[in-house]
């Protein structure tokens, strides 16, 4: 394993979910149905994290997604809710990392059999290495990495993020 270097610390983390969640009630419409999908497992974490800020101001629903990150092609992307379950809702898809765009454009894709209200998307960090024409909507940090380089997210305490 080669040098860690620390990019977001416990404290710095936490401010940028917070920030996160504010993004997200800056888009929300009032008497809409929020639901925030976190990506199977830490995009899940970053849900719930995110989801505890905007509990005092909107019942926010926590789902489910999990996608095959190394190989999305290979197996159906699942949820724990239908996607016909969510029609006309708010939907925000979550996730730790937007590496190359595949996980994020699988987990959109999903959702795409079901009228939904609106799509956003969420990331706690981007790389800026996008194959695949998919963006987030609300990013707590962008970073430009070499390809070699990788990011690791540790939502165990104290958290940190770290490129690798």
């Amino acid at each position: 394993m080669g040098a860690r270097t620390l990019i977001l610390d416990d404290a710095r983390m936490a401010r940028t979910v917070e920030r996160m969640a504010w993004q997200i009630l800056e888009r929300h419409r009032e008497g809409e149905r929020l639901v925030l999908a976190g990506i199977r497992n830490s995009g899940y974490t970053l849900a719930e994290r995110i989801a505890v800020h905007l509990k005092p101001h909107v019942a926010a629903e926590l789902i489910s997604i999990e996608v095959n990150k190394r190989e999305p092609s290979l197996e159906d992307t699942r949820a724990s809710i239908a996607p016909s379950q969510l029609e006309g809702v708010h939907l925000v898809v979550v996730d730790d990392v937007l590496n190359s765009g595949a996980t994020l454009l699988y987990a959109v894709a999903h959702f795409m059999t079901a009228p939904m209200g609106r799509i956003t998307t969420a990331v706690l960090v981007d790389r800026n290495h996008k194959r695949y024409p998919v963006k987030a909507d609300i990013k707590g940090l962008s970073l430009s990495t070499g390809l070699h380089e990788r990011v690791e997210v540790d939502w165990s305490a104290p958290s940190a993020t770290y490129l690798v």
